[in-house]
């Protein structure tokens, strides 16, 4: 169940969830008559707080998670690290400044509300793109399946924080 008065951003929200493999229930109401910019942005701050708490001291993790998502001609190239410090470098040139009525400049607070509260370092880049829809949906896509990968078990690390330091 999504819900956020938001239909493109709850589409982009479901890719996260099938991609990441991630049972994602989220049910906002913003101030929508204003903008959608503090209900976007809650969703992203809500969210990085729920995968950090699911994350715990972050023993056995693989840590770092990548993917490239290619839809038509769009193709995004996304890096986490569960660093415990909260980056985001994020580049993308969308082609059109809205998808329907949703103002697309909204998911970097998304991205950057998630990173602040999962505190991990996040590298999300649209390499091409001739479709804002699709640039969107390649970075989410591709999000999805770098969380997977980064918080997925690693045998070898049982037990252990994947750090030098002995912490995250």
């Amino acid at each position: 169940m999504l819900e956020t008065g938001l239909p493109f951003f709850e589409h982009m929200l479901t890719q996260i969830a099938r991609h990441g493999l991630i049972d994602l229930e989220i049910k906002a109401a913003g101030d929508l008559a204003v903008d959608a910019h503090h209900t976007v942005e809650d969703v992203g701050i809500v969210l990085g707080q729920a995968v950090a708490k699911a994350a715990g001291d972050k023993q056995g993790i693989t840590r770092y998670g990548h993917a490239y998502v290619p839809l038509d001609e769009a193709l995004s190239r996304v890096v986490v690290d569960f660093s415990g410090r909260p980056g985001l470098v994020y580049r993308v040139d969308y082609v059109r400044d809205r998808v329907g009525d949703f103002d697309v400049d909204l998911l970097r607070e998304f991205f950057q509300g998630f990173v602040n509260h999962a505190h991990l370092t996040l590298h999300a880049e649209n390499l091409r793109g001739d479709n804002a829809h699709h640039q969107a949906e390649t970075l989410f896509k591709a999000f999805g399946r770098a969380l997977r990968m980064a918080l997925t078990a690693d045998a070898r690390m049982a037990g252990q924080i994947p750090s030098t330091k002995g912490s995250l």
